[in-house]
């Protein structure tokens, strides 16, 4: 069976060395801070008048919505980064979740500077100004609660080599499936909005996706690792994608609380499976 994965393993690693390419990094780097500032120009320029009246009731006359462009290309490279943590640690993944979540909660703060008026006027001001305070508050809770992730969910890798070998190969093929998946969402919606049709919001559908990858990796991972606490900390930390997930579509105020909540759960599920494995052999992630 390992022998029959090991073709689309080889496509991951392929993959993966050439994303983490220092000079790939560089180019789309160079390639976001083009791209925001192209944005700006051509915002600016409809909002004092010089687009042709085709491309003037499609590009936005708020230089705020390039913030927004620059934004969520910067999430689609971290989703990218996310997806190929997948077969070095479970937790490495979780945590790049919440690393993506925070930079949702901080692209909103962004994006309700649109809706703020200059200068400001009060009382009209006051929800907008609210949910950017929400949004901010939630993403430096959850930054914070991260660090104590990281630090505290590390997990050593104890296992036979061969064993190690097969668990490895079947997380990348299922993150080939999950960047395949990805792919395709992109580009449906991309063909969406480019037809006029409504786009969906492509966040919080991949999230969902997520959800069942997750579930997939700890069903994995009890074949080649049947063990309770292992397998109750991995179904646990599964959850946590269920909280994001719901934290995505949450309304402003309920998004952050239930994102800071989600965090604090993953942190306290790491620090729980660690004191019960105090004494024991280290489990393996």
């Amino acid at each position: 069976m390992i022998r029959v994965l090991e073709p689309i393993a080889n496509i991951f690693d392929i993959f993966h060395a050439f994303w983490e390419n220092l000079r790939y990094e560089r180019i789309f780097s160079i390639f976001l801070v083009l791209t925001f500032l192209l944005s700006m120009l051509v915002i600016e320029a409809n909002r004092l008048g010089f687009l042709p009246h085709g491309l003037s009731h499609v590009v936005p006359t708020n230089v705020f919505y390039a913030v927004n462009i620059a934004f969520t290309l910067l999430l689609l490279q971290e989703v990218v980064l996310m997806i190929l943590v997948l077969p070095q640690s479970f937790s490495k993944s979780v945590g790049k979740q919440f690393e993506i979540l925070s930079l949702i909660l901080l692209r909103s703060c962004f994006k309700e500077l649109v809706n703020i008026h200059e200068p400001l006027l009060f009382p009209q001001d006051i929800t907008p100004l609210l949910r950017i305070l929400s949004d901010g508050a939630g993403a430096v809770a959850v930054f914070m609660l991260l660090a104590i992730f990281v630090r505290v969910g590390r997990v050593q890798m104890r296992s036979k080599g061969e064993r190690l070998y097969s668990f490895v190969v079947t997380k990348k093929t299922i993150s080939v499936l999950l960047l395949a998946i990805f792919a395709g969402m992109g580009i449906y919606n991309l063909t969406l909005g480019a037809m006029g049709q409504g786009m969906f919001s492509f966040f919080p559908m991949f999230y969902t996706v997520l959800i069942f990858c997750d579930i997939l990796l700890v069903l994995v991972s009890q074949v080649y690792m049947p063990c309770y606490v292992a397998v109750f900390r991995n179904s646990s930390l599964a959850l946590c994608t269920v909280f994001i997930r719901l934290a995505l579509s949450a309304p402003p105020f309920y998004n952050a609380a239930i994102g800071v909540g989600s965090a604090l759960f993953a942190v306290l599920i790491v620090i729980a499976h660690n004191i019960l494995l105090s004494g024991r052999p280290t489990a393996r992630d």
